[in-house]
C-alpha cells in the first residue's frame, strides 16, 4: 500500500476528469493536495466533494498564462509549505483543422496549454525539490504523444511528443537528485474536456461523436476506452517509493493502442 502521508501534490487541471482521479488516489493514500482550475465555482465545488479538510486546496489560474502557473506553485508553497509532487495534467488543443488550414492561435495555444505549461510549473517547483533531495513530477502525455494516427490534430500531436522529450530531459538532469520524471499516455478517456472538445474533432474528421470514440475504442487491444481511475493508478504507484528507480519513462495506459 502506498503511504503519502506528509507529501503535499500540485495538480494541473484538477477539478475534473484526469486530474480529479489522480487528486483523489493521492488523497485517499495520504497527501495533502493542491487542486488548479480556472473556475472558482468547480473548484469549490471539487473541494467539497473531496472532504479532505484542510488537505484539498483550490488554486485558481490558466495555465496557458506563465505568470499565473508560477503564482498557482508560489501559492502552493505559501499554503502548504512544501511540493513533494507535481502533475502536470492539464492539457488540450482547440481549431481542429488540416495543417495548410491550422491558425496560428490555435498553434501558440496548444503550445500554452500542452508544453508550455508544463515547463513553467517544472522550472518553478524544482528549487524546492531540490533542497529536500526528492521529488516526483508526472506529465500526463498522450497516445498521440507517440504516434500520428489522427488528422486535423497536429498541433495537439506535436507538443504531446514535445512533452515527452521534456519529460526524458527533466528525468536526466535530476535524477541524481532524488528526483524522477515520467509520462503517462492515456488512450482516449471520456473526461469532461473531451465531450466538450471531443465533438468539435470528430466533426473536423467527418465523423459523429460517437463514431470518434469508438475509433479509439477499436484500435485498441481491450476494444473501450480506458477509464480515469486506471490512469490515477499508475499515478499513484509513480509517487511511491517503490517507484524510485523508474524515471524517463513514457508509461501507456492505452489499452493496447500503441502495440
Amino acid at each position: 500500500m502506498i503511504n503519502l502521508d506528509g507529501k503535499v501534490a500540485l495538480v494541473t487541471g484538477g477539478t475534473r476528469g484526469i486530474g480529479r482521479g489522480i487528486a483523489e488516489a493521492f488523497l485517499a493514500a495520504g497527501a495533502s493536495v493542491a487542486i488548479n482550475g480556472r473556475s472558482p465555482d468547480k473548484g469549490a465545488a471539487t473541494v467539497k466533494e473531496l472532504s479532505a479538510g484542510d488537505r484539498a486546496f483550490y488554486i485558481g489560474g490558466d495555465v496557458t498564462e506563465k505568470a499565473e502557473v508560477e503564482a498557482m506553485v508560489d501559492a502552493t508553497l505559501v499554503h502548504f509549505g512544501r511540493i513533494d509532487i507535481l502533475v502536470n495534467n492539464a492539457g488540450g488543443s482547440t481549431g481542429f483543422a488540416p495543417i495548410h488550414e491550422l491558425s496560428e492561435a490555435a498553434w501558440q495555444e496548444a503550445s500554452a496549454w500542452i508544453l508550455d505549461s508544463c515547463f513553467w510549473a517544472t522550472r518553478r517547483v524544482l528549487p524546492d525539490m531540490l533542497q529536500r533531495h526528492w521529488g516526483r513530477i508526472i506529465n500526463v502525455s498522450s497516445v498521440e504523444g507517440s504516434q500520428a494516427s489522427k488528422k486535423n490534430v497536429s498541433h495537439y500531436i506535436t507538443f504531446k511528443h514535445a512533452m515527452n522529450g521534456f519529460t526524458k530531459a527533466a528525468a536526466f538532469e535530476y535524477g541524481d537528485q532524488g528526483i524522477t520524471v515520467n509520462a503517462i499516455s492515456p488512450g482516449a478517456v471520456e473526461t469532461d474536456l473531451m465531450m466538450a472538445q471531443g465533438p468539435a474533432a470528430a466533426e473536423s474528421m467527418g465523423l459523429t461523436y460517437e463514431a470518434f470514440k469508438d475509433g479509439y475504442a477499436q484500435e485498441s487491444a481491450i476494444k473501450r476506452l480506458n477509464t480515469v481511475d486506471e490512469v490515477a493508478g499508475l499515478a499513484l504507484f509513480l509517487v511511491g517509493e517503490q517507484a524510485g528507480g523508474i524515471t524517463g519513462a513514457i508509461l501507456p495506459v492505452d489499452g493496447g493502442t500503441g502495440l
